[in-house]
């Protein structure tokens, strides 16, 4: 049987989901180009774990560069760039809550190179895919402006990217622990994206201090605070709980851009975001594992 919530599991799953449902609407905030809130925030994420996985993983990192499992994780972290130099300019050419639903749609894409593996997927699970992939099409249909559109691309090319960064992800983290793969994931990912601003020539500095702030938001909030806060809940809860309720960042996102920045969804759009989150729910209690699985995996 999955393992029954603790009380401390409740506050810590909805402090997850507030703080990983305010990163599109911060990103769409703050006055910095989008490449360069994309290094930031890798790169805070950096300076923060850093001290630690030196100090306690030292051995293990070392280790790692000579593994096969160092190789994969240096193509997580290329996997992982891609995705936020896809996506975080998303949130600034669509809005909010088309940008959070499509790259939501992570789990059709991870259900996709499952296939491409040799895997097979449950009706259930193809079924979450038809309708996620039918309300992907919707939404981007319904963002007629060119510049909606292409933001809407972008968030779904984020989307494929962080799903090859999950099944990277999933080689490697048999045998290696969550700081290590962290540290060395966020680091590719910070030199990658400090090349790509380099190269196209994008301001690292220059910001007004609401900007700032929001890169140490974005840090601390969606960064740090949401997934560590989601790996405890893992301990407490079960991982298929865990996933639904993670879904929530979707309306969750849509309602602070709308409060915060009055991105009210257009009208057409609201059909597209409905059969994209009822997939993705689909897919993820299609594709729960069995409960002796699950037991294995907390």
């Amino acid at each position: 049987m999955p393992p029954r919530p603790a009380l401390a599991s409740v506050p810590a799953l909805a402090i997850a989901v507030v703080a990983v449902s305010s990163s599109a609407p911060v990103i769409a905030y703050a006055a910095a180009p989008a490449l360069a809130i994309a290094f930031w925030r890798n790169a805070m994420g950096v300076a923060a774990i850093g001290p630690v996985a030196l100090l306690r993983r030292r051995g293990e990192l070392t280790a790692l560069v000579r593994q096969r499992e160092g190789v994969y994780s240096l193509l997580a972290g290329l996997a992982l760039a891609a995705h936020f130099a896809l996506w975080v300019p998303s949130a600034k050419l669509t809005t909010v809550a088309s940008a959070t639903a499509l790259v939501a749609t992570q789990p059709v894409w991870q259900g996709l190179i499952a296939v491409a593996r040799g895997r097979r997927l449950s009706a259930g699970t193809w079924l979450g895919i038809g309708l996620a992939v039918a309300g992907a099409v919707v939404t981007t249909g319904a963002d007629v402006r060119s510049s909606a559109l292409v933001g809407d691309l972008l968030a779904v090319g984020g989307a494929i990217a962080v799903a090859v960064y999950s099944a990277l992800g999933e080689r490697v983290r048999v045998s290696t622990s969550t700081t290590a793969y962290t540290m060395v994931c966020y680091s590719v990912c910070a030199v990658v994206l400090l090349a790509v601003c380099l190269v196209g020539r994008q301001p690292l500095a220059g910001y007004p201090a609401t900007a700032w702030l929001a890169l140490v938001g974005l840090t601390i909030g969606p960064q740090l605070l949401g997934h560590s806060l989601l790996n405890f809940s893992l301990r407490r809860v079960a991982v298929t709980t865990v996933a639904v309720v993670v879904l929530l960042e979707v309306p969750g996102a849509a309602l602070i851009g709308w409060i915060w920045l009055g991105q009210a969804p257009r009208p057409a759009a609201w059909p597209g975001l409905a059969l994209m989150l009822a997939g993705l729910v689909l897919v993820t209690l299609a594709g729960r594992p069995r409960p002796e699985t699950a037991d294995a995996m907390l």
